[in-house]
Formats: structure tokens, sequence, C-alpha cells
């Protein structure tokens, strides 16, 4: 593999399993020093942990929320401390609550928003200055289909996920005078164990035969993805959400 990232300092949130285990690990195998996020499972840290070692690479796991303000630039602060600065800022960590519209409450609009959205604009905040004074840098948001697309029970999800593809835009003229590159990418169905938590797994893992590319997507197409968006390569992309879904959205 390419080490097109060699010497990078990066933070991904929620980077202890699924995709965002597989998007720490790329940034390993390219070159990057990587911090990332978890929020309860220190086994799933530890184990992400030795798998960045078993590569040769360095890694930090960092326990931590981002759903309050305080929480997010402690994460940024600390992730800074341990790498000796930041280059790359993926924010990957998400939750939700998945019911039908009908049944959800202003607690659930509140969590979901707070930790999907405006998580996002509190640690670009935090890093922005951070990646200014190294020269410039990359944020890239980690969406989904459902920004655009009615999914069953995905509601809140698919609200939050739409208001950060927003935000990723107005960051993106902001701060790209900066050097700071900020985009995003939005995933179709993923296998990960996140779809557990939907009533409608077997549905969702059946997408797979109506997509044109003739699976469903994996945790390393999306990794790919951000690896790209993070290179030099992708230079004139800003503010951008790009889909990586193997044409399963295209069809009418």
């Amino acid at each position: 593999m390419s080490r097109s990232l060699e010497g990078r300092l990066a933070l991904v949130t929620g980077g202890s399993r699924g995709i965002g285990r597989a998007i720490a690990l790329d940034l390993v195998d390219r070159g990057a020093e990587v911090t990332f996020s978890y929020l309860r499972n220190a086994d799933a840290a530890e184990e992400t942990l030795q798998l960045i070692r078993d590569r040769g690479g360095t890694g930090h796991a960092i326990k931590g929320r981002i759903d309050d303000t305080e929480c997010c630039h402690a994460l940024v602060d600390e992730a800074a401390a341990a790498l000796g600065g930041l280059d790359l800022l993926v924010s990957n960590a998400a939750s939700g609550v998945i019911r039908p519209v009908m049944e959800l409450t202003e607690r659930h609009w509140d969590w979901t928003l707070d930790t999907n959205a405006r998580a996002l604009l509190l640690l670009a905040q935090r890093a922005a200055p951070l990646m200014a004074a190294r020269g410039g840098g990359g944020i890239v948001a980690i969406s989904s289909l459902g920004s655009f697309r009615v999914l069953d029970n995905y509601t809140l999800v698919g609200v939050s996920k739409a208001a950060l593809e927003a935000c990723v835009r107005y960051l993106a003229v902001e701060l790209a005078p900066q050097g700071i590159r900020v985009n995003a990418v939005s995933g179709g169905v993923v296998a990960t164990d996140a779809l557990e938590h939907f009533p409608n797994k077997d549905e969702m893992l059946a997408m797979g035969d109506r997509t044109p590319a003739g699976r469903i997507v994996e945790p390393q197409d999306m990794a790919n993805a951000v690896a790209w968006l993070a290179g030099p390569e992708s230079e004139m992309i800003v503010g951008q959400t790009l889909i990586i879904d193997g044409g399963y959205s295209l069809p009418a």
C-alpha cells in the first residue's frame, strides 16, 4: 500500500470498531500516526490498538463522549497532545434512535442531532487552529444515504446526516483559505455490527442483490475513500459528499 499519508497526525472519532476501526487501520497502513476515540468498549479499543501495533504503527486511544462542547474540545486537545499536533480529523462516531417518526421525542432529537451533527462543528472549531498552525489539513465526516433518501425508522439519523452534510459545505468554504479541506463520505448499507440495531437487518443485508456492483459496502471501501480525500490527489475536492454505495442509489 502507498505510504501517501506518511507523517500525518490523525484523530478518528469512534475508531474502535466497524467503519472507524477500518479507517484508523488504513490510515496507519498509509503512514499516519493515529489517535482514536471510543465511548464504552475498552476491550474493542485495546484490540484496535493491538492491530495498529501489529502493523508497526503508533496509536493512541481516548475514552470520551462527543455530545457536548467540553467533551469535544477535550478530545481534540488530548489527541493533539498525544500526537504533537493535528493534520486530519475524521468525524466518524455516530449514534441515534432508530424508531418510527411518531414514536420520537425531543430527547431523542437532541441526542441524535448533538452526536451526529453538532459534534462535527465543535470538533472542527477546535481542530482547525491546530491544523492551520501546521500549514493546513483535512476534515472528513462520515454520512449515509439517509441524508437524502427516506429509509425505514431512520428519521432522526437521516435528519442529522443531512445537517452534517450541510455543515461540511459551510466549514469547507470558511476553512479552505487556511489550507483545510472539508468533505464527507456517505456510505450505503455497510457490513458492520451496527446493523444489529436495525429491525429490518435482513432486508438491509439483502440490498446487495439490488446493487449494481453486486454487493453491499464493506468498511474498507469507506476507508479507501477517506484516505483519498485526506491525500494530495484530491486537492481540489472541497465541500463535497462522496457517495460509496456501489451504485445502489442510482436506479429509480
